[in-house]
């Protein structure tokens, strides 16, 4: 016998209420945010998968589309920049150089950019069921990931086939560069999310905060042509204070073995990890941001 319509309100008036709101306490609603995303760790390894295969639906060359985009750029900025410009007169190996930059770069702007969009993007579900909203940004996490992961094994290719495998000491940059990068897009990623929901005009303003990010770092050109035009060590210090500056500096001092010779900002491994540590008191803060703001999320989409 099919259960009624009464059986089954019964049996909900029987269920908990569960507040969509935060839980009090910074402390407190941090642990227990921990506790919600954990519990739906299977939930969140789906929505990877759906985030990846959905982005590729219907595509005849599938995943390889995620290398198509940095492969141009990396050919428009060698022949634009390096060859009619000269940079790769003064860049040795400017063609590892630039992808090296740009592998960095893109797996920090896909994560603010893709997860600027999430809450909007999945607002069918959000409005149906009740569950832990940080798993849409963190799921578009997990997808520019292993899009950074095909990038990375094409990079190692380069780099075998220039004959500048790098091995050694230089590879404790890349784990320090990678976490800033991953944390400090997720918390962006987190809030911008969250305010993207009541200003839909907060897409738009990533676009261009994110361009000014890319011209801001050392990508197309390198450290040295920075370092010969600043000469007040103050706005060297505010130009070394983005996150994504050091990063990439980290990867190029990784992956750009024929850099080494280059001039490099003093203490780079330092600086990197203090960037790691404000950055995980940034991403503790967006996500308790994105707590109080979450509440109202189903009535404003």
């Amino acid at each position: 016998m099919d259960t009624t319509a009464e059986d089954r309100a019964a049996a909900l008036a029987l269920e908990p209420m569960r507040s969509a709101g935060p839980t009090s306490g910074f402390f407190r609603g941090t642990v227990q945010s921990v506790r919600d995303i954990v519990a739906q760790r299977e939930l969140l390894h789906l929505l990877i998968l759906r985030e990846l295969k959905s982005r590729y639906k219907d595509s005849v060359l599938g995943f390889a589309w995620s290398l198509m985009r940095p492969l141009a750029l990396l050919l428009i900025y060698y022949v634009a920049l390096g060859q009619f410009l000269g940079a790769a007169k003064s860049i040795p190996s400017f063609a590892i150089f630039v992808y090296t930059g740009l592998t960095a770069w893109t797996l920090f702007n896909e994560i603010v950019l893709q997860g600027t969009g999430s809450i909007v993007a999945n607002s069918g579900l959000i409005k149906k069921v009740y569950l832990p909203r940080e798993v849409f940004p963190l799921s578009v996490v997990g997808s520019a990931l292993f899009n950074f992961a095909i990038q990375l094994v094409i990079l190692l290719l380069a780099t075998v086939v220039a004959r500048e495998v790098p091995l050694g000491e230089r590879w404790w940059y890349f784990p320090l560069s990678l976490a800033v990068l991953v944390v400090f897009g997720t918390a962006f990623a987190m809030l911008l999310s969250a305010v993207n929901v009541y200003l839909r005009d907060v897409q738009y303003i990533v676009e261009i905060f994110l361009m000014v990010f890319f011209w801001a770092s050392p990508i197309v050109y390198s450290w040295a042509l920075v370092s010969n035009a600043i000469d007040d060590p103050a706005l060297e210090a505010v130009y070394l204070s983005n996150p994504v500056t050091l990063a990439v500096l980290g990867f190029q001092q990784t992956f750009w073995v024929a850099g080494d010779g280059e001039p490099v900002p003093p203490d780079l491994g330092t600086r990197l990890g203090i960037a790691l540590a404000v950055g995980i008191v940034v991403l503790w803060l967006c996500q308790r941001a994105f707590a109080r703001l979450q509440s109202n999320f189903a009535q404003e989409l």
